[in-house]
C-alpha cells in the first residue's frame, strides 16, 4: 500500500483536499474565513481540490450537496472537538530531538496501560511527560495509550472515537503528543497506542451519509459493522495504523476487540495491516509490535517470534489470566466470571502451562459454543497477562480497582507470579503503587444519547443501583472524571511506598535474570494441587529452567521435596514447608 489518500496533503503549492463520498452530488470545501471551493469527482467518488498558497494550520470543512457541514473524516487534528472545522498539519515539520530511534526487542516489554485524562491531574500529554521518570525508575519499559481518536467533549475513555486520525483536543496538540513520545524514546520508553477498528463512537460520525459503503449489514454491539470488503474502507483503517506508527513514531499497536469484526474482506483486513505495517519496520530498521484483544482466542493469527511482522501479531491480551486470577482472589462469578468459577486455580494453571485456559472447550457463559485453539506450541511472549486493566476495573458499576477486593498477601503473590513468568506483564496505571482511585466509565455526552447511556448503565447493573445506590456514579457526571485521576501522593509514603518497592524489585530481577533468557522461551508444565500449590516450570533461551513453587492459600502446605538446586531468583527455598501467599522462583541452569 503506497501513499495516504484519506485525509489533507501538504504540495509543494499549498494543500490537496480529499474526500471518499461516493452517494454525495456536490462537495465543496470550505475555508475558515473563505469562500466555498467546489472539488473535483473521479468515476470511484473521490473528491478533490488543490488549494495554493495554503499550509499547516489552515483550517476547513467540507459542505456535502450544498447542505450538511462535516469535518474531515481523515483530519489529523480538531482543535474545537468533533463538529469544529479540521485543521492542516504539517508532520514533517516536527523537529524530533531522539531521531535515532529504532525501538526495544519485544522479549524486553513490561507495559503500563494508562489514560491520558486521568494518569495526571492536568490530563495533558505535556504533563505525561513529568511521570516518565518514575516509568523508568519502575522497571516499565513500555507506556502504552487508551484510544486517542476525536471523541464527542471533553472526557471519554476513548472507545467513542469518530475522527480516528485526530488525537483529541482534550489532552493537547499533536505537537504535543509527540513530545511525549519524544520524551519517553529519550528515556529508553517504548509507546504503545490502543486503536480501535471495529466500530465508531454514536455522536459525531456522518460517513454513512455520503459514504454508505464505510458499513454492511452485519451488526456489532455498538451498531452496524465496518465493510472491510471495499477498498477505500480498508485503506481507512490499514492507513490509520501507518499514520500513527510513522507520523507520531508510535513502537506497537493494541487493537481493540478484533473478535467484533466481521467482515474483514476475503484477504483479511488484520492479516493485511500487519504486513504493512511489517514493510514500514523493514523500511525503516524500527520494532514495531502489534498486539490483539481477540476473545476468539486464536493461536494461529499470533507470531511473537517474526520480526517484522508478517500478517501475524506480536501476541494478545490474555483475558484468560486475568479472569482466573480475579475468581481466586476475589470470589466472584458473574458474568464472564462464571466460566471460571468451577476450578480457578487449575485455569491459571493452565493459562501459565500453555497459554489460553480456553483451548477449544465448550464455554457456558458464550451458549455452549467452543472457544479458543490449541496454543501450548505458541512461545509464552505471546500473551501480555494482568491482573488489572481499563475494562476489567471500569466495567463494573463502582469502577473499584482490585486493591478494594483482594487482601495485599493474596495481591502480592498475584504480582511476584505476573511480572516474573515469561509471558508479557502489564500493569494498569497506580497498580505498580497500589492505588486506590476508582477507574468508573465516564463520557461526554448530551441529550437523548447521555440518557441512553444512564439508562443502560442502570440495566446492566440494576443489582448494584438497588445495593449502592447514589453510591453508583453517573458516567455523565464531572465527578466520575474526577474519581479516577490518580493521587500520586499515595506513592511516596506507607503502603503505596511499600508496593512500589515491591514491584520496582520483581521488575528488577525480571530484568536482570528472566530477559535475557526469553528469546526462544517455551512452555513447559504448570499444575495445581489440592489446597492451592502451584508448581511451574518453563524452558528458557539458554536451557535454563525457570521454577515456580507457589502456595495460594491461607494455610502452610508441604512442598514434600528435598532441597531443589540452582539458583532463587524470588522468595525463600519453597520445598518443605510453605507459607500463605509464598510464591518462589528458581532458575536451574544447564
Amino acid at each position: 500500500m503506497s501513499g495516504r489518500s484519506f485525509g489533507p496533503r501538504i504540495t509543494a503549492g499549498g494543500v490537496e483536499f480529499r474526500l471518499w463520498a461516493p452517494k454525495a452530488q456536490k462537495v465543496e470545501v470550505m475555508l475558515d474565513g473563505g469562500a466555498a471551493r467546489p472539488m473535483r469527482r473521479d468515476e470511484t467518488g473521490w473528491y478533490r481540490a488543490e488549494i495554493a498558497g495554503l499550509g499547516g494550520g489552515t483550517r476547513y470543512r467540507f459542505r456535502i450537496d450544498g447542505d450538511l457541514e462535516v469535518p474531515d473524516p481523515g483530519s489529523l487534528f480538531q482543535p474545537d472537538d468533533i463538529a469544529g472545522p479540521s485543521e492542516v498539519i504539517d508532520h514533517a515539520a516536527y523537529d524530533w530531538r531522539v531521531d535515532e530511534w529504532r525501538g526495544r526487542p519485544w522479549a524486553e516489554t513490561v507495559l503500563l496501560e494508562a489514560h491520558v485524562g486521568t494518569f495526571t491531574p492536568e490530563g495533558s500529554f505535556r504533563a505525561m511527560i513529568d511521570r516518565l521518570d518514575h516509568l523508568v525508575a519502575t522497571g516499565i519499559t513500555a507506556l502504552e495509550l487508551m484510544p486517542l481518536a476525536d471523541f464527542p467533549g471533553r472526557r471519554n475513555w476513548g472507545y467513542d472515537g469518530v475522527l480516528w486520525y485526530a488525537p483529541d483536543s482534550a489532552y493537547g496538540r499533536p505537537e504535543d503528543l509527540k513530545a511525549l513520545i519524544d520524551e519517553a524514546h529519550a528515556r529508553g520508553l517504548m509507546m504503545f497506542l490502543d486503536v480501535v477498528y471495529n466500530h465508531f463512537g454514536p455522536e459525531g460520525n456522518y460517513l454513512g451519509g455520503y459514504a454508505p459503503g464505510f458499513f454492511s449489514d452485519s451488526h456489532t454491539p455498538w451498531g452496524n459493522a465496518i465493510n472491510y470488503y471495499a477498498p477505500e474502507v480498508r485503506a481507512f483503517a490499514i492507513e490509520n495504523a501507518l499514520h500513527w506508527l510513522r507520523d507520531y513514531r508510535f513502537d506497537g499497536l493494541r487493537l481493540d476487540a478484533v473478535h467484533a469484526i466481521p467482515d474483514q474482506g476475503e484477504i483479511p483486513m488484520l492479516y493485511e495491516l500487519s504486513r504493512e505495517a511489517g514493510k514500514l519496520a523493514a523500511e525503516t530498521g524500527r520494532h514495531i509490535h502489534l498486539v490483539l484483544e481477540n476473545d476468539d482466542n486464536i493461536a494461529a493469527v499470533l507470531d511473537p517470534v517474526t520480526d517484522p511482522p508478517r500478517g501475524q501479531y506480536r501476541a494478545q491480551w490474555n483475558d484468560d489470566y486475568h479472569h482466573a486470577w480475579h475468581v481466586a482472589l476475589t470470589g466472584e462469578r458473574q458474568g464472564y466470571y462464571s466460566d471460571y468459577a468451577d476450578a480457578p486455580l487449575r485455569h491459571l494453571a493452565r493459562a501459565l502451562g500453555s497459554g489460553f485456559a480456553y483451548q477449544g472447550e465448550p464455554s457456558a457463559h458464550r451458549g455452549g459454543t467452543a472457544r479458543g485453539e490449541p496454543s501450548g506450541e505458541l512461545a509464552p511472549l505471546a500473551f501480555v497477562n494482568f491482573l488489572q486493566n481499563h475494562d476489567q476495573i471500569g466495567n463494573r458499576a463502582l469502577g473499584d480497582r482490585l486493591e478494594s477486593l483482594a487482601r495485599p498477601e493474596a495481591i502480592e503473590a498475584a504480582l511476584a507470579i505476573t511480572l516474573l513468568a515469561p509471558t508479557v506483564p502489564m500493569l494498569f496505571m497506580g497498580e505498580d503503587w497500589g492505588s486506590r482511585a476508582p477507574f468508573p466509565f465516564f463520557c461526554d455526552f448530551h441529550g437523548d444519547l447521555a440518557e441512553a447511556v444512564r439508562a443502560g448503565r442502570r440495566k446492566e447493573f440494576a443489582g448494584a443501583y438497588e445495593k449502592y445506590g447514589d453510591d453508583v456514579p453517573d458516567p455523565l457526571s464531572e465527578d466520575a472524571f474526577r474519581s479516577a485521576v490518580l493521587d500520586w501522593r499515595e506513592r511516596d509514603g506507607g503502603d503505596g511506598a511499600q508496593r512500589l518497592a515491591l514491584v520496582s524489585r520483581l521488575l528488577q530481577v525480571r530484568r536482570n535474570a528472566i530477559v535475557p533468557r526469553l528469546a526462544g522461551a517455551r512452555f513447559g508444565t504448570a499444575e495445581i494441587a489440592d489446597g492451592g500449590l502451584l508448581t511451574a516450570q518453563w524452558r528458557l533461551a539458554d536451557g535454563a529452567m525457570l521454577d515456580l513453587v507457589a502456595n495460594l492459600s491461607d494455610q502452610e502446605r508441604d512442598g514434600g521435596k528435598p532441597s531443589a538446586t540452582g539458583t532463587i531468583l524470588w522468595g525463600g527455598d519453597c520445598t518443605r514447608i510453605i507459607p500463605p501467599w509464598a510464591v518462589s522462583w528458581r532458575l536451574e541452569h544447564p
